[in-house]
């Protein structure tokens, strides 16, 4: 249950953490200092798969208006991906990926609009920063020395998502009945020695509650242990790096309101000391974003 005292006593039960500063978060040539307002990338879908249907672009054409619309809204990064993560969703080969993502990434960074493309593969990721985005937001550790080096060369940012196994399409479960924040901290560790070691440092981390997991079916347990993470978010500050977080839906929780979710959780986020809010519905986010900075809430 989410309560005052229960907000007060996590803050206090980990009081330095909430305390210990992060880096800045770099994008490109900008400059970001999150703890002073939270960052928003917006997403767009090239995979009709994509569970959240307002995000899906059906070609280039409609991909790169999308992601116009967006950041007129006030995006700081549009985030392209052409595979879904969903359980369900089609595989899309490496190279159909980047064909569908490379004029559309290369368009955004011509008008000047910060890009990230998603993938595992190396290929894509190549590919993306080739056509000129800015991040890559990793999905997967198979191939992640590689991607490691090639953002490394392009001065670019890597967001690494959490996945247990080789990439978020291999269904893994989390931890709900313990505390999951010892296993994440020490699986982003690794990670992130690993990044250096390869030349990389400009890093994001993501603990994965977007994605599917083999036991988050259940649409309440799953927005419950979202919840948990989003509120706690703040205890991987030990890293020292900026944080991001794929806001829920929570469509059996908001029904036809389902649009509002994101704008919702958002707030949880802010309060957990997320760094950058990765999210579909880009207008509703900033306004929450900013009546937060204007009403001073962190």
């Amino acid at each position: 249950m989410i309560t005052l005292a229960a907000l007060a006593a996590l803050a206090a039960d980990y009081a330095d953490e909430l305390a210990m500063p992060i880096a800045p978060l770099l994008i490109g040539d900008q400059l970001f200092e999150p703890d002073e307002r939270p960052v928003v990338m917006g997403t767009v879908n090239l995979s009709r798969d994509s569970t959240y249907r307002e995000s899906i672009a059906i070609s280039s054409k409609d991909a790169i208006a999308k992601a116009r619309v967006m950041a007129a809204q006030g995006a700081d990064l549009i985030d392209i991906g052409a595979e879904s993560s969903t359980a369900k969703a089609a595989r899309v080969g490496a190279e159909t990926q980047a064909a569908q993502v490379t004029p559309v990434i290369e368009t955004l960074a011509s008008l000047g609009i910060a890009t990230s493309i998603e993938t595992y593969e190396h290929s894509v990721a190549v590919a993306g920063l080739k056509a000129g985005a800015s991040v890559v937001n990793l999905t997967g550790r198979e191939q992640e020395r590689e991607i490691y080096e090639a953002a490394a060369t392009a001065n670019a940012t890597v967001i690494l998502c959490y996945s247990a196994g080789a990439n978020v399409r291999e269904i893994t479960d989390v931890a709900l009945d313990s505390d999951p924040f010892p296993e994440m901290e020490d699986h982003f560790a690794g990670r992130i020695a690993l990044a250096r070691s390869h030349g990389l440092d400009r890093i994001v981390i993501d603990p994965g509650m977007g994605f599917y997991y083999g036991n988050l079916v259940d649409p309440t347990t799953r927005v419950r242990h979202q919840t948990m993470v989003l509120l706690s978010t703040f205890r991987l500050r030990t890293l020292g790096l900026p944080i991001c977080h794929a806001l829920p839906h929570a469509f059996d929780v908001f029904g036809d309101e389902f649009r509002t979710a994101e704008g919702f959780f958002a707030v949880l986020a802010s309060l957990g000391g997320t760094s950058l809010f990765r999210t579909h519905e880009v207008a509703r986010v900033v306004r929450v974003v900013d009546a937060l900075q204007e009403l001073h809430v962190r």
